[in-house]
């Protein structure tokens, strides 16, 4: 398997860190998850965003922008109850310290996490019946290099407001081309120019009522 190492403290993100755990990049100034419940929000956007788990079925790949804690991922192992795979990009992966501290907010996922930081060093390692990829770097030289294609997306780079190249037009296009015929995606973000990009790049796009604070998020099914 190949080898992440886990990154030096030069190397690790700069976070402060808000009450209830909830880590925020000073890079972005944006929180990894929601200040008022990440594995809620989770859930609402990500996984039913994408019909999750109804779709799922063995061999299923969901494709991610911005692995971050890793709770996606944890979140969508608990529900998965047959092999699938999933590929997330990464370009400031935490240390595995940062991790605990992040994971400490959710006890009901323990037991994944527990594994995923076991495994923490890898860019291939098993989570439940998840087999995780993380594709470290630059997603917008990684993903058009990328041989893959994802049945469903979870586009959860930090705010397009903070961090507009994560959502570039080019980039979204790419999602495009490496999504599966009725491939799905789903974000926390409505924002227009967002949308706009992602129906160029082949989705139809729909706004759905988004989770806490955020009056509205974004979904969408590949054109056939």
């Amino acid at each position: 398997m190949s080898d992440l190492s886990d990154p030096r403290p030069e190397d690790e993100p700069a976070l402060d860190w808000r009450d209830g755990g909830v880590p925020v990049s000073t890079r972005f100034n944006d929180p990894y998850f929601s200040l008022v419940g990440g594995l809620a929000e989770t859930r609402h956007v990500f996984l039913d965003g994408n019909d999750l788990p109804a779709r799922l079925v063995p061999g299923f790949h969901l494709a991610e922008l911005g692995f971050g804690t890793g709770l996606n991922a944890l979140a969508l192992a608990q529900v998965a109850q047959v092999p699938i795979r999933m590929t997330s990009f990464e370009a400031y992966p935490m240390s595995t310290a940062q991790l605990a501290q992040a994971h400490a907010a959710f006890p009901e996922l323990a037991d994944l996490a527990f594994q995923l930081r076991k495994e923490w060093g890898r860019t291939q390692f098993q989570v439940g019946q998840v087999s995780l990829t993380l594709v470290l770097g630059d997603v917008r030289q990684k993903l058009p290099q990328w041989a893959g294609m994802a049945d469903a997306w979870f586009l959860d780079g930090f705010s397009p407001a903070k961090n507009p190249q994560m959502w570039h037009p080019d980039l979204m296009a790419a999602v495009g081309r490496h999504t599966a015929v009725g491939g799905s995606f789903a974000t926390y973000t409505a924002a227009g120019h967002v949308r706009r990009a992602l129906s160029e790049a082949g989705f139809d796009v729909f706004r759905r009522p988004g989770f806490g604070r955020k009056r509205h998020m974004s979904v969408g099914r590949l054109r056939g």
